[in-house]
């Protein structure tokens, strides 16, 4: 792990890594049961990342976390991430949702030295989830996700950085192996991302190649393949929930660019965090 400090301010770094934390440890049951409106909570989770997918420097953060769950009937916060529904039925949801990538120094990053460091980023677009299978006790459901993404640079002057687009089945288990409360979700399927997105990451213009980093223009397309398992369980006043996640880029459109170290990926990361309040007022919800 290269542990350069990062020239970049902390606030905006840490909050792009919360939404990735918020996100990649999501591992929802499917009981419904009667819950609290909204819980409010607070935690620490440790995290391992490379810089960018394709980068062969990887680093280690230390965060809080915050545990923030809210169960209304058209904006949700939980465990599935950040979205609000805008259409529902018992085979059908479509909402938006939210993901996030992290600020990368260039002065840290051998293969990106002397380019312009990347900003952090986020994702925002409409999902369509489509159950394919559920268990009829509810505790095991199987579906199809269908997220489009539109990506923009979190800095003074914004702009917009392609879209993306991550189908992937997903498969949630609750009471895992008989063991009570604790959650298990698996995905896995493939990205794709326009030419901006991939030019962002990937490109080298004219002006900063050199003789071990030629020229290159990152085309749009296959982006690789993602496969990630979550693990959670909420116990009586805390939570605590683990992550690995596994990108291979073999034959992506941009895998030959002298950006990309190694084609494969790896993410991993656990937190916990105490519950510091909760609504009154309860909910029927699946959890």
């Amino acid at each position: 792990m290269n542990d350069t400090p990062q020239r970049r301010p902390f606030g905006a770094r840490a909050a792009s890594i919360v939404v990735l934390v918020l996100g990649v440890l999501a591992t929802p049951a499917v009981e419904a049961r009667d819950l609290p409106l909204w819980e409010l909570g607070l935690g620490v989770g440790g995290l391992w990342f490379p810089d960018y997918r394709g980068s062969d420097e990887t680093r280690g953060w230390l965060l809080p976390v915050p545990y923030v769950v809210y169960r209304g009937e058209f904006f949700k916060a939980d465990r599935n991430g950040i979205r609000g529904m805008l259409f529902n039925t018992d085979r059908l949801d479509l909402n938006f949702s939210v993901n996030a990538s992290q600020p990368v120094s260039s002065d840290s990053n051998d293969a990106r030295s002397g380019m312009p460091d990347l900003k952090p980023s986020i994702e925002i677009g409409p999902s369509l989830d489509i159950t394919l299978w559920r268990a009829n006790d509810r505790r095991t459901r199987l579906d199809l996700r269908l997220p489009v993404r539109a990506a923009v640079s979190i800095e003074s002057n914004p702009r917009s950085l392609g879209w993306i687009a991550s189908p992937r089945i997903n498969l949630d288990i609750a009471d895992i192996a008989g063991q009570s409360g604790w959650n298990l979700g698996l995905l896995a399927g493939p990205i794709y991302a326009t030419h901006r997105q991939h030019d962002y990451f990937y490109s080298v213009s004219p002006a900063f190649a050199s003789a071990n980093r030629p020229a290159y223009s990152a085309p749009g397309g296959y982006s690789g393949t993602q496969f990630l398992a979550a693990l959670s369980k909420r116990f009586p006043g805390y939570w605590v929930g683990g992550f690995a996640r596994y990108d291979t880029l073999k034959s992506a459109a941009f895998e030959d660019s002298p950006l990309v170290r190694r084609n494969n990926a790896v993410f991993a990361g656990v937190a916990i965090a105490w519950i510091l309040g909760e609504s009154s007022t309860r909910v029927n919800a699946d959890e």
